[in-house]
């Protein structure tokens, strides 16, 4: 079920960001994988929220704020590991309130409150009887190719040193 919920939250977060990069008239790079559509960042703090806030079900403040630090407290360490390991930086919050880094900001740390309080309450209670019934054959075939995918993608960045790399769809045929 793990795998499954960061599969399922990187994708629907992939798909926040094509919908916030239209919605703001922002640029509509991809903040994702080579291949798979899916932002690993969101999963990941999809999977810390759920660990780490069944205590506040039925208690929305303390969920959201719960949430807001699980997340928070994921992208931070998820940024950091990007630049370290990877040396990419996926987004930078500089000039943003309550900025750390450029790694996490205020207003992006009560969206990620809000997506706990809404993951709880309804998004994961819909989602988890499906997740709970997929085959374990798909769930072996998906897992190996999101390890190939993250494998290459880590590698090429890390050998690139940008994130460009990723963007294989957008470039013509090499000439």
């Amino acid at each position: 079920m793990w795998f499954w919920s960061f599969i399922i939250y990187s994708f629907l977060g992939f798909l926040l960001e094509v919908v916030f990069a239209r919605l703001t008239g922002g640029r509509a790079e991809r903040k994702n994988l080579l291949l798979l559509p899916i932002c690993p960042v969101y999963g990941l703090g999809a999977c810390a929220i759920l660990w780490l806030t069944p205590m506040a079900q039925g208690r929305p403040l303390l969920l959201l704020i719960l949430g807001m630090g699980a997340a928070t407290a994921v992208e931070y360490a998820t940024a950091a590991w990007y630049e370290q390991a990877l040396g990419v930086s996926f987004w930078d919050y500089t000039g943003l309130p309550g900025s750390i880094r450029g790694r996490i900001c205020l207003p992006f740390s009560l969206v990620w409150g809000l997506l706990a309080v809404l993951l709880m309450r309804w998004v994961h209670p819909a989602l988890a009887p499906l997740m709970a019934q997929i085959p374990g054959p798909v769930t072996w075939s998906m897992a190996a190719l999101t390890g190939a995918d993250l494998l290459v993608s880590g590698v090429m960045m890390r050998r690139t040193g940008s994130r460009d790399c990723l963007d294989w769809y957008r470039r013509g045929p090499e000439t």
